[in-house]
């Protein structure tokens, strides 16, 4: 494979330049056309690269033909023998918003290849990891397989345009397609591992519980020095309400919410602190001085084992250039909570809205709406196709690959997991240095590389 990769690297990165000049944005209605236009240009990468199909597909946000329509699926797939293991590939091809522009140093949809700060080359542009990189080593190391006459498997694609707004559509479009996506083993590239030094595997990813809350005061925006003393401002009072959301031992304090965590024992929490972890390293490459989280436990803990809430915007009243004077009549507040499995995303929304609706003054009004929710996992690291990708991570890397628990969300695989009866792997080669999601998203070559080598392998062991 690294022959191959070297031979065709000019024409990969063409290839994959292609694919992230298109601004596949999937939580904003201007760029529709762009994402029929990615799903496209997917299935037609398929096909080049040896699939024996490729279709881009209708998706709904619901089961009715009355439901919203959602953004396409790519289907494609290579049959070599039927009675051969079934490889699923999943990966999503829409991106976060770039926004904000200005504190990007190129273009986020002009990718460009350059080297990073510590003189390595990388490629920069949105989507250069999440998840449009990572997600092309897979058809590229098929393409490898297929063409020097390796693959053993039976493998098929599935590539979704929603991901990064959770996946409305995929779960309803799957469970009508089950029989399509028959597989042993759902192969999934887009997460991070420990380091280019010491490679991890995920075998559990948190899921998600995203609200925003509005606080409404007065009936409309009043003026700060008629009413200013007399009538509750709005974002002092979303302000008092949030501050209490955690207490001072960083736990979060909605009744019930940690009544499903289940609590790892003494071994458990030994076996994932063996991930070598330095927090002076951690804290400089965020720019922070400490942490600061649930009390008992380590920074790694907190991302991976403990569920979390963060407040992720916050907004109202007056905020352009110059002064002012008005009481806002409503105050806003977007809220994400992390979850840990056993907990079900449903039921903490249920729990945060009581909560809220319980503790809110006479003075406002509160309400709640949901806008994103899925379900966290766990995969046994004793399985087969784990200690496949384990072995084949370690022939490239030259280190036995660490088991970690991730701390975001993919919440549609558990989805996939309860719809199909099979079980992902998470094969993911991004770094924290990427910036994924913020502006500069980057992916290193050296990466990029190292993840096709390491599928090839896989199919290989597996």
């Amino acid at each position: 494979m690294k022959q191959y990769i070297q031979e065709n690297r000019e024409r990969f990165l063409d290839e994959l330049f292609s694919l992230l000049r298109i601004p596949s944005v999937s939580a904003q209605a201007a760029h529709r056309g762009d994402m029929q236009r990615c799903a496209e240009r997917l299935a037609a990468l398929l096909l080049e690269a040896g699939a024996d199909e490729a279709r881009v597909f209708p998706a709904r946000r619901g089961s009715g033909a009355d439901a919203p329509e959602g953004h396409p699926v790519v289907f494609g797939s290579k049959v070599v023998d039927p009675s051969l293991k079934t490889v699923l590939v999943y990966g999503h091809y829409d991106v976060q918003p770039p926004e904000p522009l200005e504190k990007w140093l190129t273009d986020p949809f002009e990718p460009v290849l350059k080297d990073d700060p510590s003189g390595r080359p990388a490629i920069y542009g949105r989507g250069a990891n999440d998840d449009k990189g990572q997600l092309f080593m897979h058809i590229k190391a098929f393409e490898f397989l297929l063409r020097s006459g390796q693959l053993r498997h039976n493998v098929k694609f599935i590539f979704e345009g929603e991901e990064e707004i959770g996946s409305p559509s995929l779960p309803f479009w799957a469970e009508a397609h089950k029989d399509l996506l028959a597989a042993d083993v759902i192969l999934v590239s887009d997460t991070t591992m420990i380091s280019e030094q010491v490679p991890s595997i995920n075998c559990g990813m948190r899921g998600l519980a995203y609200l925003e809350v509005t606080v409404t005061g007065p009936d409309k925006d009043l003026h700060s020095g008629h009413y200013g003393g007399a009538v509750a401002n709005p974002i002092q009072t979303l302000c008092d309400l949030v501050s209490g959301l955690i207490d001072a031992d960083g736990r979060v304090t909605v009744p019930g919410f940690y009544d499903d965590v289940v609590e790892l024992s003494a071994a458990d929490r030994a076996q994932l602190s063996r991930a070598p972890f330095d927090q002076d390293s951690f804290n400089a490459s965020v720019g922070i001085r400490a942490v600061r989280g649930e009390k008992g436990y380590s920074t790694l803990e907190r991302i991976g084992i403990r569920p979390c809430l963060d407040v992720c915007g916050i907004w109202g009243g007056y905020t352009g250039e110059g002064a002012k004077t008005v009481l806002p009549s409503q105050a806003h507040a977007k809220i994400s909570m992390r979850l840990v499995p056993n907990q079900r995303s449903a039921t903490i929304t249920r729990l945060f809205r009581e909560h809220l609706e319980r503790i809110a003054p006479p003075y406002c009004r509160i309400d709640v709406k949901e806008c994103e929710g899925g379900e966290g996992f766990l995969i046994p690291i004793s399985s087969e196709a784990f200690q496949a990708a384990s072995l084949a991570m370690e022939k490239v890397y030259g280190v036995k690959p660490v088991p970690s628990r991730g701390g975001g969300s993919i919440a549609v695989l558990a989805d996939l997991q309860h719809i199909l009866g099979i079980d992902p792997l998470l094969m993911g080669f991004g770094l924290e240095r990427d910036t994924i999601h913020s502006p500069n998203e980057s992916y290193l070559i050296s990466q990029w590389e190292a993840g096709m080598e390491s599928i090839a392998w896989f199919y290989r062991l597996y």
